[in-house]
């Protein structure tokens, strides 16, 4: 991809953070999401590209912008793919709670997986311990495994998982063995990026959460040389039926990073809206506006991690 179009990204992400960091803890979701969106998809539209939404806000009918299938930019090339989520983890953002962020995965026609939103077994972890996780493995192995490949004891083993019910007995395998886990209140497209950074201090993502953020992610991973297994575990009989429809009647298939997103052509953009494990928030100050985002482009295999100051006078 071409490195000018990952910095224009990046612009959208900031626009889409700073719209909806302003609903920070005024307990209003939909007002901070929609905010997000709007200033998404208003500078997505101004890119000279040619872009379609494969991950987006959900179907036409009940997301008049960035839906499925939308198309953005306003050039005829480049022709790309993009899974969006203009706002993660928008109850964060309405009760100011920990990590939120704006992000885009781009990549080239028919690279990014297009499924129905639902959800997905996950675990994710960092180059060296990418060949020694399975996802049909018991807890105990796969972190006893890591361990060994990190080299760290088991009680330097950190683990992040959304704090669920439905994880409450897999928390309690992790402590019997000594690891340590960490809890988000939502979205995990950040925690499972964090075990391929080396100073995140995360060395595995576990649990079941939603399948988009898994295809996020996975861009993310494969180009920083990590690895993420999902597997699709639908928790609602409507969710089943819309996987039928799309053409997946497998789920006991395992999808790796390279099937979720394929090829060389991605690019990885996130800026944050609240601290997390990726990236701190927007900061207002007096004259400017301070956000923080990354970029992670899989030809060059770089990330760069881009400060910005936006004066109020040019927003």
């Amino acid at each position: 991809m071409d490195r000018n179009l990952a910095l224009e990204f990046v612009r959208v992400t900031e626009a889409a953070a700073i719209s909806a960091a302003r609903w920070i803890g005024r307990g209003d979701k939909n007002a901070a999401d929609g905010a997000a969106v709007d200033a998404m998809r208003s500078r997505l539209n101004q890119i000279d590209f040619a872009g379609t939404v494969v991950i987006g806000e959900g179907k036409k009918d009940k997301a008049p912008e960035l839906y499925t299938g939308e198309k953005v930019g306003k050039g005829k090339n480049p022709v790309m793919d993009l899974a969006i989520d203009p706002l993660e983890c928008t109850n964060s953002v309405a009760h100011g709670r920990y990590n939120a962020m704006s992000v885009i995965a781009a990549g080239a026609k028919n690279t990014l997986l297009n499924a129905p939103d639902t959800y997905m077994e996950k675990i994710a972890v960092g180059p060296l311990a990418k060949k020694v996780i399975d996802l049909e493995a018991p807890v105990k192995e796969n972190i006893i495994k890591v361990s060994k490949a990190l080299g760290k004891s088991l009680n330097e083993i950190t683990v992040l998982m959304l704090d669920r019910e439905r994880h409450y007995e897999i928390i309690k395998e992790i402590r019997k063995i000594g690891a340590r886990v960490r809890l988000i209140t939502d979205g995990d497209v950040a925690g499972a990026i964090a075990p391929s950074l080396e100073d995140s201090n995360i060395d595995i993502l576990m649990g079941t959460g939603a399948s988009a953020e898994a295809v996020l992610a996975a861009s993310a991973i494969k180009i920083l040389g990590g690895e993420i297994l999902a597997r699709f575990k639908p928790l609602k009989d409507e969710h089943t039926e819309e996987l039928k429809k799309a053409g997946i009647y497998n789920l006991k298939k395992i999808y790796a990073a390279e099937d979720l997103a394929k090829g060389k052509m991605l690019t990885f953009t996130a800026t944050g809206i609240i601290e997390g494990p990726l990236l701190k928030g927007v900061e207002f100050k007096s004259n400017s506006i301070i956000t923080h985002s990354l970029v992670i482009r899989g030809i060059s295999g770089t990330l760069r991690y881009i400060t910005t100051h936006h004066h109020y006078h040019n927003i």
